[in-house]
C-alpha cells in the first residue's frame, strides 16, 4: 500500500506530503462534480452552482467528519489528528455535508428536491472512490484476519499489519458502484416524482453500511449480556438513515404533486395561454332579384 505518493518532510511537528487518500478524494469530487454539473444542464437547471455545491459538500463533510471523529471516537485525542488523513468518518462526513449542500441549494434558484435526486447517487459514487483511497492508505478500516483468497496486509499502511484481513474498502467500493448504477439509471424515469431517488439513495448509503460492518473492527455497542451486542454505532446510525429513507420515500409518494421547475432560471415554465378556435363564418345567401 501507498499512504504517501510524496512526502515533503514536516512543518513542526505536522507531516506534509501528498497522501494517497487525498488524491482519491480529489478524484470523486471532481468526478461528482462533473457529473452533477452535467445532470443538472440536461434537466435544465442551473449546472454552474455544480461546483459550489461539491465544495460545499466536501468542506461541510471534512468538518463533519472530523467533529464526529473527535466526539465519538478518539481516545485520547490530539491536536494532529485534526490534521491527518485519518479520523474522515462517514457518517460524521454525511451529515456535515449536507448541512453544506443544503444551504448553497437554498440560496440558489435551483428546485431543492430535484436538485438533492441528482445528488443522492452521486454520493454512493463518491464513497466508493473514497474508500478506494482507504484500501491505498491502509489507515485501519480492513477487516478481521482472514483466509479467503483476496485476503490481504497493509504492512506499509498507516494502521500496519502483517496479517491477512478481510479488505473491507474493496466490498465497499464495489457495493457503492452496484447502487450508483442501478439509481443512476433510473433518474429519467423517477423525476416525475421529486425526492424519490434521494430517498433511495439514503436506503443504499444504509444497506452498504450495515452489510460491510459484520466484516469491519468496529467496537460493538451494547454490552455482551443483550441480544444486540453484535451491533456497531455505524450499524445503529444505519437503521435510523434506512429508516429515514423508507418514511422520505413515502412522503414523497404522498405529498401533492408540483410542477417541476425545468427552466434555467428554476422558475416553472409558464403555460402558454390558450387560443379560441376561429368561428366558422357563414355564407350570406344572395338574395334572388
Amino acid at each position: 500500500m501507498y499512504p504517501t505518493l510524496i512526502n515533503f518532510g514536516t512543518i513542526g511537528s505536522f507531516p506534509v506530503g501528498i497522501h494517497s487518500y487525498g488524491v482519491m478524494l480529489a478524484t470523486a469530487f471532481v468526478t461528482c462534480s462533473l457529473l452533477l454539473g452535467r445532470e443538472l444542464n440536461r434537466r435544465g437547471f442551473k449546472g454552474e452552482i455544480a461546483t459550489a455545491l461539491v465544495a460545499a459538500g466536501a468542506i461541510g463533510g471534512i468538518v463533519g467528519a472530523k467533529l464526529y471523529y473527535v466526539l465519538f471516537i478518539a481516545d485520547p485525542f490530539h491536536l494532529h489528528d485534526l490534521f491527518s488523513p485519518s479520523g474522515l468518518v462517514w457518517y460524521g462526513g454525511l451529515f456535515g455535508g449536507s448541512a453544506g449542500v443544503a444551504l448553497v441549494i437554498f440560496r440558489s434558484s435551483n428546485p431543492f428536491l430535484p436538485t438533492v435526486d441528482i445528488i443522492g447517487p452521486l454520493l454512493l459514487l463518491g464513497y466508493g472512490i473514497g474508500r478506494i483511497g482507504c484500501l491505498l492508505a491502509g489507515d485501519g478500516d480492513y477487516g478481521p484476519p482472514s483466509d479467503v483468497p483476496w485476503a490481504m496486509a497493509f504492512p506499509n499502511g498507516t494502521v500496519p499489519t502483517d496479517d491477512r484481513v478481510h479488505p473491507t474498502p474493496i466490498y465497499e467500493t464495489t457495493i457503492s458502484f452496484l447502487f450508483f448504477g442501478i439509481l443512476w439509471s433510473q433518474r429519467k424515469k423517477s423525476a416525475s416524482i421529486p425526492g424519490l431517488l434521494f430517498g433511495a439513495s439514503l436506503i443504499g448509503l444504509a444497506v452498504e453500511r450495515f452489510i460491510v460492518e459484520f466484516w469491519r473492527l468496529t467496537p460493538h455497542v451494547f454490552p455482551e449480556t443483550s441480544s444486540l451486542a453484535w451491533m456497531t454505532s455505524p450499524q445503529l446510525v444505519s437503521i435510523i438513515l434506512f429508516c429515514f429513507g423508507i418514511f422520505f420515500i413515502v412522503w414523497m409518494y404522498k405529498r401533492p404533486r408540483e410542477t417541476v421547475p425545468t427552466l434555467a432560471t428554476g422558475e416553472p415554465p409558464e403555460p402558454e395561454p390558450k387560443k379560441n378556435p376561429p368561428r366558422p363564418q357563414k355564407r350570406r345567401r344572395r338574395s334572388r332579384q
